[in-house]
């Protein structure tokens, strides 16, 4: 009798002790709408989640489990993609054109991520039909686990900041001057958290230091970012703690996001933060307003100019960001170096991208081939083992120097293998190398 009672016991504690090791979980419930919006002082047909423009924040921590399902009240299949979140044995997910169906309209769908090992800053969008012309993206934050230590004190607050190039016309509009063969013209003007020229604001009090997680979230251009009279303390890169060096300004091209920290130590007033375009002969330029609680007036002079056309400026920029090997990240032991200069590579990929019209219409592809879309997703036919709808090798390995044509492409590799993958970009427009990427399946055998 005993031992049968200490037996359950053990049992019944063994139970307890896996659901409390289970990760927790955050549910969303999503509904996709079209919507008047006004970003730039004309009426537009945005796109809504929740009937929020930008869509909601997500707001999780390490290890969480997100139940987020999405129901499409548009006339058009939709699709959300989740820039810079792993996907680990279920890219299906992952809401890429060609990893995962679209929603249909009037139905729903229901994504199940884990942020497993990830910290940081990052962004959801729809992917399919130029959707993200009209809106539909937001904020993703995913916080370290409390007892993991953040090589930085607690900022008082936590923004995000999503600034991007925009346009008037529609998305249909928009996508229509592309299927005819012609490129994008000049967007009319940048937007900060979906507003125009000092349409948003963000309050602080003197003395304390913020945090601002800056996300580019436009279709082409890449953007600088700076704050009148304040210097910006980097600290983290899309997941990657950085060394933490001060910047009077930032580039953030399409598709980064950025973590830096703003401490208000000037005097109390309102002071501009301003978004410009680069590398463009028209610069574009908005702003927004950092506000002191204890503000004695409002802004006052030219907003700080930055940099416009310089390359090297910006190159320089980047080279200058370092990864913060000895800090923590998502897990208790500090990353460490990898011996990265010691991994042997079996071999290396070049992708160089490319564009061109292909039957009338203007088209982007790499290594020479546009990517079309299989009718059915590449990770359900892989899976599944359904032959017929791609081939493994329809892509080379190295530019060919061909004409641009259309295929799906996906290129073969071995399971578990180092390899090395080149982006070069010979275009006159600044390339997002996480598309192009995407937009090549690597299959690993």
């Amino acid at each position: 009798m005993q031992l049968n009672l200490a037996i359950g016991l053990v049992s019944v504690l063994a139970f307890a002790f896996s659901i409390q090791a289970e990760d927790p979980y955050r549910f969303f419930n999503w509904n996709v709408t079209y919507g008047d919006i006004y970003p730039l002082g004309v009426r537009q047909q945005g796109i809504l989640i929740n009937g929020q423009f930008p869509g909601p924040d997500i707001h999780c921590i390490t290890n969480d489990n997100l139940i987020i399902n999405v129901f499409n009240s548009l006339n058009q299949p939709f699709l959300i993609t989740w820039n810079g979140i792993q996907q680990r044995r279920n890219s299906f997910v992952d809401g890429v054109y060609g990893t995962t169906c679209p929603i249909p309209p009037g139905k729903n769908y229901t994504y199940i991520l884990q942020v497993k090992d990830q910290i940081g800053s990052f962004y959801y969008f729809p992917s399919l039909a130029f959707h993200k012309a009209a809106g539909g993206f937001g904020g993703i934050r995913i916080l370290s686990r409390p007892r993991i230590p953040v090589p930085f004190p607690d900022p008082e607050g936590d923004y995000t900041v999503l600034i991007g190039d925009w346009y008037k016309s529609n998305h249909t509009k928009l996508k229509a001057i592309l299927d005819s063969g012609r490129k994008l013209p000049f967007p009319d003007g940048i937007l900060i958290n979906g507003r125009g020229p000092n349409g948003v604001s963000f309050n602080v009090e003197q003395g304390k230091t913020y945090r601002l997680r800056i996300s580019n979230v436009g279709l082409q251009n890449s953007l600088n970012f700076r704050i009148q009279g304040h210097k910006m303390k980097l600290v983290e890169v899309e997941g990657t703690h950085t060394l933490q060096a001060t910047y009077s300004s930032l580039d953030v091209h399409v598709g980064q996001s950025y973590s830096i920290l703003v401490t208000a130590n000037q005097p109390a007033k309102d002071y501009y933060i301003v978004v410009s375009s680069r590398f463009t002969s028209k610069i574009l330029t908005t702003t927004g307003i950092l506000k002191y609680s204890n503000s004695a007036g409002p802004v006052s002079g030219p907003p700080p100019a930055g940099p416009t056309t310089q390359i090297d400026w910006s190159l320089n920029q980047a080279r200058s960001i370092r990864t913060n090997l000895t800090a923590s990240g998502p897990r208790p032991n500090p990353q460490g170096s990898y011996h990265y200069g010691m991994v042997k590579t079996s071999r290396t990929i070049r992708l160089s991208s490319s564009a061109g019209q292909v039957s009338g219409k203007q088209r982007y592809g790499i290594n020479s081939v546009s990517f079309v879309p299989a009718d059915t997703p590449l990770k359900l036919a892989d899976y599944f083992n359904i032959e017929g709808v791609f081939r493994a090798g329809s892509i080379s390995s190295n530019p060919t120097g061909a004409s641009l044509y259309l295929d799906t492409s996906v290129m073969g590799a071995d399971f578990r293998a180092y390899v090395e993958i080149v982006f070069e970009n010979p275009e006159n427009i600044v390339e997002n190398t996480s598309v192009i990427f995407i937009e090549s399946l690597i299959t690993c055998n």
